[in-house]
């Protein structure tokens, strides 16, 4: 039943978000604080699924109310307690607001949905959950094209669920179950290319991503956290979790394209960064680019790649979600985000530049910081799998991020200041130092997430390699 208590804290705490006043808003982050601390509780050595729960949900359609958590989706669970709960920390003080609160929270029930779900159904309701919760911060505490870009977010996301739930139809009548935990493997290369189609637009990956810019641009600073932080994953971890145990011939023979793909994602994604004049802009397109790292290590289908592929995924939430609170830091106090304008800021607000400057290098992928390991890893297993040209377009994409995040920073923090900045307050330090010191400890000691993740993946690549 601890699973089922995952899901219903954050349940409870976005309901009591509506109590009146402070109430509410304190209720609900300490739901949030609840369910953090049993994520953490969930950790567990065994082998196979550390916890299951399996219920007949519409027994009529052999439908399951089936859960279960292993080392694959545990660290993006606890990432996605973890970032909730500064979230709404960060909104106690910034955006006061139940509604706003209640919503992150809500959020979170989907967002732990899916990483939880074992039957395939199930994982589709919870991917669409996510939708109506973002849409609704998005448009209600955006910027001043906030609808615009929450509709664009919205039909975007609704093409990609379309293609998801086409993709899911056909893996049950091919198949004959929606079971995740011991799927039949027999599904054609078409029911895999509709589910990467559709957890594509969610990661998103190129040329599948023109929402994102508009949707980070928009989006009120906890609203950027989540969408990068954990939103993201979604989509990548839904090729690990379904689109290649259900179809692994399929994803064979669709391997070189995804390569080619995560390629493109990289190398484009970097060359519009080095264009960018707005830094929220920027960063949104820096995870097009950094997510193709992500989908190169999935495309190997190695033990090497999905694992940079999942100590990828959680350095991205890390240290994305530390450069928008950052961003919107700057954004609160400047109230520009154009680059051109931010000059100085190591005069201004030395703490401010120094943080920015640690958060760039980590993203930059610099050894010793937790944004390296993923990067350096999908470029060995692609050339592993003797995909020599991707890898070395790979690395010479890793070369752009460096350039555009040095440029960044050069523009940000050097030359004269104009502005006169307050350093961080308390209630931001408490939101950003978690971060900080995760991607110090991830970047120093790596078996903190392979250690975890290396036995379930290697089950997974046993599984579909027979």
């Amino acid at each position: 039943m601890i699973l089922i208590a995952l899901l219903a804290l954050p349940a409870l705490g976005a309901l009591l978000a509506f109590l009146p006043g402070r109430t509410g808003r304190l209720a609900a982050t300490c739901a949030a604080g609840l369910t953090f601390g049993l994520s953490l509780r969930l950790y567990s050595t065994d082998s196979g699924y550390w916890y299951e729960f399996d219920r007949a949900w519409v027994p009529a359609l052999h439908l399951r109310f089936h859960l279960g958590i292993d080392g694959i989706s545990w660290p993006l669970v606890v990432l996605t307690t973890l970032l909730t709960l500064l979230c709404c920390l960060y909104s106690l003080w910034k955006t006061p607001d139940n509604r706003l609160i209640g919503l992150l929270l809500a959020l979170q029930v989907g967002l732990l949905g899916v990483f939880v779900a074992l039957d395939l159904v199930l994982f589709f309701v919870a991917f669409e959950v996510v939708l109506l919760p973002m849409f609704a911060i998005i448009a209600g505490w955006g910027g001043p094209k906030r609808r615009h870009a929450a509709r664009k977010f919205v039909l975007y996301t609704l093409l990609g669920s379309m293609l998801l739930l086409i993709g899911v139809v056909l893996v049950i009548n091919q198949t004959g179950t929606a079971d995740l935990a011991r799927p039949a493997g027999t599904a054609s290369l078409a029911a895999f290319v509709f589910l990467a189609l559709g957890f594509a637009v969610k990661a998103p990956l190129w040329p599948l991503h023109s929402w994102l810019p508009d949707a980070h641009s928009e989006a009120p600073t906890v609203g950027s956290v989540l969408l990068a932080g954990v939103l993201l994953k979604l989509g990548t971890y839904g090729l690990i979790r379904v689109a290649i145990p259900v179809a692994p011939d399929g994803a064979r023979e669709a391997a070189p394209v995804l390569a080619a793909l995560a390629v493109g994602a990289i190398l484009i994604g970097g060359l519009i960064c080095l264009a960018q004049k707005e830094l929220k802009r920027l960063i949104a397109y820096s995870s097009v680019g950094h997510m193709g790292f992500v989908l190169l290590g999935i495309a190997t289908m190695t033990a090497t790649g999905l694992q940079a592929a999942l100590i990828g995924n959680l350095a991205h939430g890390l240290i994305t979600g530390l450069l928008f609170f950052l961003v919107g830091a700057l954004k609160d106090r400047t109230h520009t985000g154009e680059l051109s304008e931010l000059g100085g800021l190591r005069e201004s607000s030395p703490q401010l530049a120094g943080l920015l400057g640690f958060a760039a290098l980590a993203s930059l992928g610099l050894p010793g910081l937790a944004g390296f390991w993923g990067e350096a890893f999908a470029v060995i297993a692609a050339a592993q799998r003797g995909w020599w040209l991707a890898a070395v377009l790979a690395a010479v994409g890793g070369a752009l991020a460096a350039a555009y995040l040095l440029r960044l920073l050069r523009k940000v923090t050097h030359g004269p200041s104009t502005l006169k900045l307050t350093g961080p307050a308390g209630y931001e330090l408490a939101a950003w130092a978690p971060l900080v010191v995760l991607t110090v400890a991830v970047g120093l000691a790596p078996l903190l997430v392979t250690g975890v993740t290396g036995p379930a993946v290697d089950a997974l690549v046993e599984a579909f390699t027979k």
